[in-house]
C-alpha cells in the first residue's frame, strides 16, 4: 500500500531507485576491468616486443614532459608578479627543453636513463647491504636479499650498456601496464561482486500471483460443519 501511494503521488520508488544506482555504478566497474584487460594485453605485447616497448615509452615520457612543461609555462604566466613566478617560468622552460630533446633523440634519452637506472640499482643496493649487515634488525635476511638482487641487477644492466638500453627500459615499462591491468581487473571484479551483493533486488509478488498482476483465484474453504468423510 505504501508503495502505491508513493507512486500515485510521484515519489519514486526507494529499492528501484538504488537498484538503478546499483547497475550504473556495476557498468562503471566493468568498464575499469575491460580498460585492466587492454593495459595486461599492451604489457603482454610490450614484453615480447620490449624494443619497440622502450622507443614508446620513451616518447610518452617526452610528450609528458613538452605538455607538462607548456602547462607549467601558462601557470607561470598567470602568476606572475609573485615571488615564484621565475622559478615556475624556469622549471616550465627545462621541461619543455627535455621534452623536445627526448622526443627527437629517443635512443640517446633511453642510453642515459638505462645507464641512470643502473647506478641507481648499484647505490641502493650497495646501501641496502651494508645497512643490513651493520644493523642486523628484524628484517635482516629480506633486507640482504633485496641488497644483492639490487647490487646484481645493476651490474648486469651496467656490463650490457649501452645495448641494454634497447630493453630494461621496456620491460620495466611492459611491467608496470602489466600489474597496473592486473590491478584494475581486480579492482572490477571485486566492485562488481560487491555491488551485487549490496544492490537490494525488487521483491516480486507473492506466491500464486498471476505474471499480469491479476489476483490469484483462492479456493473456497471447507465448511467447518461439513461432515468429516474419513470418520464414515
Amino acid at each position: 500500500m505504501a508503495k502505491d501511494a508513493r507512486e500515485r503521488h510521484g515519489e519514486p520508488d526507494p529499492v528501484r531507485e538504488m537498484t538503478r544506482k546499483g547497475k550504473r555504478l556495476s557498468r562503471s566497474f566493468s568498464w575499469l576491468a575491460v580498460l585492466g584487460a587492454l593495459l595486461v594485453l599492451g604489457g603482454i605485447v610490450g614484453l615480447i616486443y620490449t624494443g619497440v616497448a622502450t622507443l614508446t615509452s620513451m616518447l610518452l615520457f617526452g610528450w609528458l614532459l613538452l605538455i607538462g612543461g607548456v602547462v607549467g609555462l601558462l601557470q607561470a604566466i598567470q602568476s606572475r608578479g609573485t615571488n615564484y613566478f621565475w622559478l615556475a617560468a624556469v622549471v616550465a622552460a627545462l621541461n619543455i627543453a627535455a621534452g623536445v630533446v627526448v622526443i627527437r633523440h629517443p635512443q640517446g634519452s633511453a642510453e642515459a636513463l638505462t645507464m641512470f637506472a643502473a647506478l641507481l640499482f648499484l647505490t641502493g643496493g650497495l646501501f641496502r647491504l651494508v645497512g643490513s649487515v651493520v644493523v642486523r634488525g628484524p628484517q635482516f635476511g629480506w633486507t640482504l636479499l633485496q641488497g644483492a638482487f639490487g647490487l646484481l641487477l645493476g651490474l648486469l644492466v651496467l656490463f650490457d650498456w649501452p645495448h641494454s638500453s634497447l630493453y630494461v627500459l621496456g620491460v620495466f615499462f611492459s611491467l608496470a601496464l602489466l600489474f597496473d591491468g592486473l590491478g584494475l581487473i581486480a579492482i572490477g571484479v571485486g566492485g562488481r561482486r560487491i555491488v551485487s551483493m549490496v544492490t537490494p533486488h525488487p521483491a516480486k509478488g507473492p506466491v500464486g500471483t498471476p505474471s499480469d498482476g491479476s489476483p490469484a483465484e483462492v479456493p473456497p474453504e471447507r465448511s467447518e460443519s461439513a461432515p468429516d468423510q474419513s470418520n464414515n
